[in-house]
């Protein structure tokens, strides 16, 4: 699929971008893969590391609907990773979020449209099932936005799916390198918000693969969620800093105790598969009659039971404190 084809990322010089551009180069071999981000500095480190004859820098930000216009000329494919995405931060700045996650999300949209591209994903967050918090519900409008993005072009292209997944591993901003940074500079105790906090877990690898199937399963519409583990935040902690004290500090402002990725009431419209659920548009597109219970791939998805949730608080599976630090060994943190 992507092989001679042009592939743009927004917010391509996040941690994401980085492993989808890795493992794009290593797979494939891409006619151009664009990088699409606002932050020359995160470019010019980037391209030191990806210098490749297919990769293009594109300086640009998704609130700027010409430069977005500019950038998807010729493409063909598009993952949209560019997000304001830091929960307090967020809640402080509540318009700066809605015009990147909002706005951004309808300028991609009719760039896409306008340029014919063939397949739009838009990474999606645990926050947007249910949101408490202005981050979750900027990234419900944008997932919202995608979906319905399928109905404004009929039986044309684009088609765009959403894939929405938990807390990745290791990346940028997130508690496992902070946790580590405080250990470095030699503080005596952990600071926990709460101790019965859980959240789902998953690779920044795992996150890269779920977009690639994605692109050879969607008919565009889906929301995918992949089956992952959750952990507890205190067995985090012992996995990075055995028998380091905790401090328990209380929940930062639009947090939640425990992450959904699918609530109740989507539930009537949500199918099961091997590895991963998808959750089926709530509106019906005019053009199309899709049995999303069978993929692009040939694989079979059943209706989950009615009331059926999918909550990082009572997942099935959790990662114990060995196998934390086992996933952590085996990626390198």
């Amino acid at each position: 699929m992507f092989d001679n084809a042009s592939i743009l990322i927004t917010g391509g010089t996040g941690s994401f971008g980085k492993q989808f551009v890795r493992t794009l180069l290593a797979n494939y071999q891409p006619k151009r893969l664009v990088i699409f981000s606002r932050d020359e500095l995160k470019q010019y480190e980037m391209q030191q590391q990806f210098d490749h004859p297919c990769m293009r820098y594109f300086i640009g930000d998704v609130r700027d609907k010409e430069r977005v216009m500019q950038a998807f000329k010729g493409v063909d494919y598009v993952i949209h990773a560019a997000a304001l995405k830091h929960v307090p931060v967020a809640e402080y700045n509540p318009t700066e979020c809605i015009r990147t996650n909002i706005n951004g999300a309808e300028n991609v949209i009719r760039a896409a449209i306008e340029h014919r591209v063939q397949k739009v994903i838009a990474l999606s967050t645990d926050k947007a099932a249910n949101p408490i918090n202005l981050y979750g519900a900027t990234k419900l409008a944008s997932d919202k936005l995608f979906v319905a993005a399928n109905n404004m072009v009929g039986a044309d292209v684009p088609r765009f799916s959403v894939v929405r997944y938990g807390n990745v591993v290791g990346s940028r901003g997130s508690v496992v390198p902070f946790f580590k940074r405080l250990i470095a500079e030699g503080k005596t105790e952990l600071p926990i918000t709460d101790a019965e906090m859980t959240r789902f877990w998953i690779t920044l690898q795992q996150g890269v693969d779920l977009v690639l199937s994605g692109f050879a399963r969607m008919y565009g519409g889906e929301i995918f969620v992949p089956k992952i583990p959750s952990v507890r935040i205190t067995d985090l902690a012992e996995a990075i800093a055995p028998g380091m004290p905790h401090n328990i500090v209380g929940i930062r402002p639009g947090e939640k105790l425990h992450e959904q990725m699918i609530p109740r009431d989507d539930s009537y419209r949500t199918l099961e598969f091997d590895d991963h659920f998808v959750i089926t548009p709530a509106i019906k597109f005019m053009d199309q009659d899709v049995d999303y219970s069978r993929n692009r791939r040939g694989e079979q998805g059943k209706p989950v039971e009615a009331g059926f949730y999918y909550d990082s608080g009572t997942n099935p599976e959790f990662l114990g404190v060995d196998s934390i630090r086992e996933l952590h060994a085996s990626i390198g943190l």
